[in-house]
């Protein structure tokens, strides 16, 4: 086997189980850049993940084509509501954040688990019928080398990942809004003094953890779970905070750390096809991402810096 065909069996299926890493880290970076630390995009993860599997087989025949687009929407809309007990509890009440974020994955669990069972009158529901597919991307796909490697056999979604980190890389550096949301996970008190509302700002990148939280699960559930149940999301939303703080809280950082995760996931899929996995026994490969999210955290936490806010909840008026 050629090093091309090599490259072409790990880069694809590495880019779409990424995907959803890349969502998801990217909504922690918005929420932990404003002084809100949130443990739950694990949470949030299942929530879309729910709600995009059950839009998608309820709506199937309605939105035909469109189903599985119309799926991760709603999703990120209710994810983001959901996302507000949260932001209820850390921003106004000023709860312990890592408390409430850990409450938000045992309650979305809990609330997806227990509907699938009233609903589908078993522990997970039946496999939608309008998944997201794999494509080639005219023109693109005919370059030599780059095509077949980039732009064949390969989910919409890999690429609308990476085209949202950029955007994030943006909004959060080049934009007035972007650097409102890090003043206030700077230095609070200034960013209040100047007359920026710091709870509404918190509120606010709290929801688009939300979102993009129920976007990353929606997007694992209808690219490669297929369907929900309690084992649909497993570790994933953890692996996405591992990558905000492996990404130094850079939208583009935390892409990059994703990207690594993800091919680490992507490990137990495509091992049969390269040649040095080929002979290691797959249970060492299917927990290789949750060891290599450890290590790499162990070897990079201490030289990561957060946003000195992060985690101190604002007491308007205090000194």
């Amino acid at each position: 086997m050629g090093i091309l065909d090599i490259l072409q069996s790990i880069i694809p299926p590495a880019m779409f189980f990424s995907a959803p890493l890349i969502f998801t880290a990217l909504g922690g970076v918005f929420s932990e850049r404003s002084g809100v630390v949130n443990i739950g995009l694990e949470g949030l993860m299942v929530m879309g993940a729910f709600v995009g599997v059950v839009f998608n087989l309820t709506f199937a025949d309605v939105f035909g084509a469109a189903t599985p687009w119309i799926s991760i929407l709603v999703a990120m809309v209710v994810s983001a509501v959901f996302s507000l007990i949260h932001a209820v509890a850390s921003v106004t009440f000023r709860a312990d954040q890592v408390v409430s974020g850990v409450a938000i994955n045992f309650l979305a669990l809990g609330l997806g688990v227990f509907l699938t069972k009233q609903w589908y009158d078993k522990g997970q529901t039946d496999m939608v019928s309008q998944p997201f597919y794999t494509l080639d991307i005219p023109v693109l796909s005919d370059i030599p080398v780059l095509g077949t490697l980039f732009f064949q056999n390969m989910y919409l979604t890999s690429y609308l990942a990476i085209i949202l980190a950029i955007i994030a890389w943006y909004i959060l550096y080049k934009t007035p809004f972007g650097l409102r949301l890090r003043s206030v996970g700077e230095h609070p008190m200034a960013a209040d003094t100047n007359g920026i509302n710091v709870y509404a700002m918190r509120y606010v990148a709290v929801m688009i953890s939300g979102a993009m939280g129920g976007l990353g699960g929606s997007v694992f559930a209808l690219t490669i779970a297929l369907n929900f149940s309690q084992s649909t999301i497993v570790g994933q939303g953890f692996m996405s905070l591992a990558a905000v703080i492996f990404g130094k809280w850079h939208p583009l950082g935390a892409m990059g750390a994703a990207l690594f995760f993800g091919f680490a996931q992507s490990l137990s899929v495509i091992s049969s096809s390269i040649p040095l996995l080929e002979d290691v026994p797959q249970i060492y490969l299917l927990i290789a991402p949750y060891v290599l999210t450890i290590l790499a955290l162990a070897g990079f936490i201490g030289r990561a810096e957060a946003p000195k806010a992060n985690g101190e909840p604002y007491i308007k008026g205090s000194r």
